[in-house]
């Protein structure tokens, strides 16, 4: 059995019969399947640590394993089938064992629900999911997060695929076909950043990406034989969750467009301030007017200005821009703008975030009154003022009919912006409007 070891016999298996050897590859596959368990923690615990536990720990132990299995069907060859794996120890182990492998599933099942929060977080932050409610399970591991939807969400699919396919061996050819499809657009998305950001030559990029993708295309590609079999499944849940993703993406820019032609122009606003004869008055206290875009005139502002008539004497209009980076500093997270005018005590400020980073205004803030601003800012005497919107389904052209029904319906999992954002409930007002998709 220590001969498998030489990648000679894969090699030859391979070259020689070829045509047994390209559907065996789905079933190779699975010898590999559970391993990215281990990889979606990576952004929690850190390079070192993923890489020390698969050296020294698990690659060792998947080889014994496979060993092991092989010498007992040399063995025995009446032991193949799912069940060689616990008859590598005696009868009086098998329970043992089998509780060890339920643990190992929990713990392995734990990574990938906490991966997919990340995931999930990451693509709220940048626009193609809506703000979910996250909860902070740890004081000191700041990605160590719970997502209530996603865990719900992960919940009832994992019953559904249970009661669906009722055992392992059916879903077989499912995990297959994730991992090697996940594998394969990895590849292809890892080179295309070598190309762009790293800037290595193109040569280096093909000859790098055909080597290994002449590997995994191979995988891919058994795999795609077992769609009948279960292989439908992965690519099902892309294909829902793709949707979503870019239903979301749509319809926020559609709903952006409305609310742009209703905010109005932010300095053209400011300027009409000025020119109001005779002038709002201005009322004691500080406003925060959380807005998307330094462009745009808040909708709570305006609101504010048209319908009660009056102004805050410090008024501060707080744009969050997520960045396409794990993390911003400190030092580069304000940009201040006083609107082209000094005196007035009306400013806007920039709040930078990176896509891992939570966007909590208060803190932010914190860090904007130490900025040149034109008026004193105490982050603890001041009121926040938040624009929500309810979305509606109409007849505006840009998206169809049953995307805009999935556009909104989505929308209703949109966590409270009080909450997301850190604002202190007794100090917070929300202004609502609507808008027609």
């Amino acid at each position: 059995m220590l001969k498998a070891l030489l990648p000679t016999y894969a090699l030859g298996f391979l070259v020689n019969h070829f045509g047994i050897a390209f559907f065996a590859l789905a079933a190779v596959v699975l010898a590999v399947t559970g391993a990215e368990a281990l990889y979606a923690d990576l952004g929690h615990f850190g390079r070192p640590a993923i890489t020390k536990a698969w050296l020294i720990l698990v690659f060792p132990a998947c080889i014994c394993s496979y060993l092991g299995q092989g010498a007992l069907l040399l063995q025995d060859p009446s032991t193949a089938g799912s069940l060689t794996f616990f008859r590598l120890a005696p009868e009086w182990g098998e329970l043992p064992l089998v509780l060890l492998a339920t643990a190992a599933t929990v713990i392995a099942s734990q990574s990938v629900i906490t991966g997919a929060f990340s995931v999930a977080r990451q693509a709220a932050q940048i626009g193609y999911l809506p703000r979910l409610r996250i909860l902070h399970t740890s004081a000191e591991t700041i990605g160590q997060i719970c997502v209530p939807f996603v865990n719900w969400a992960l919940m009832i699919g994992v019953l559904i695929l249970v009661f669906s396919f009722k055992t392992s061996i059916a879903l077989a050819f499912a995990f297959g076909m994730a991992v090697t499809g996940t594998v394969t657009i990895t590849t292809i998305i890892f080179f295309y950043y070598v190309y762009t950001h790293w800037k290595k030559p193109l040569w280096l990029v093909l000859l790098g990406g055909a080597f290994f993708l002449s590997l995994e295309l191979l995988f891919l590609g058994a795999n795609l034989t077992k769609l009948a079999h279960g292989a439908w499944l992965p690519l099902l849940i892309g294909v829902v969750v793709f949707t979503i993703l870019t239903t979301w993406q749509r319809g926020r820019a559609l709903v952006t467009q409305q609310r742009e032609a209703v905010e109005g122009d932010l300095q053209e606003f400011v300027d009409e301030l000025h020119e109001t004869d005779p002038p709002l008055p201005r009322v004691p206290g500080t406003a925060v007017f959380l807005n998307r875009g330094k462009d745009t005139a808040p909708l709570a502002m305006r609101a504010n200005v048209d319908h009660n008539r009056i102004l805050h004497e410090k008024v501060l209009i707080a744009s969050i821009e997520t960045k396409n980076v794990p993390h911003v500093p400190d030092s580069e997270r304000v940009v201040v703008d006083d609107l082209e005018w000094g005196d007035d005590n009306i400013a806007h400020v920039t709040l930078f975030f990176g896509y891992m980073q939570e966007p909590k205004i208060p803190a932010a803030l914190r860090l904007a009154a130490r900025e040149p601003l034109e008026f004193e800012l105490d982050v603890d005497d001041v009121s926040y003022f938040l624009s929500t919107i309810e979305l509606k389904v109409g007849d505006r052209p840009g998206m169809s009919k049953w995307r805009k029904r999935l556009f909104v319906a989505t929308s209703g999992i949109t966590a409270d912006a009080a909450e997301y954002f850190g604002l202190p409930r007794d100090r917070t007002v929300i202004m609502g409007s609507q808008i027609e998709v």
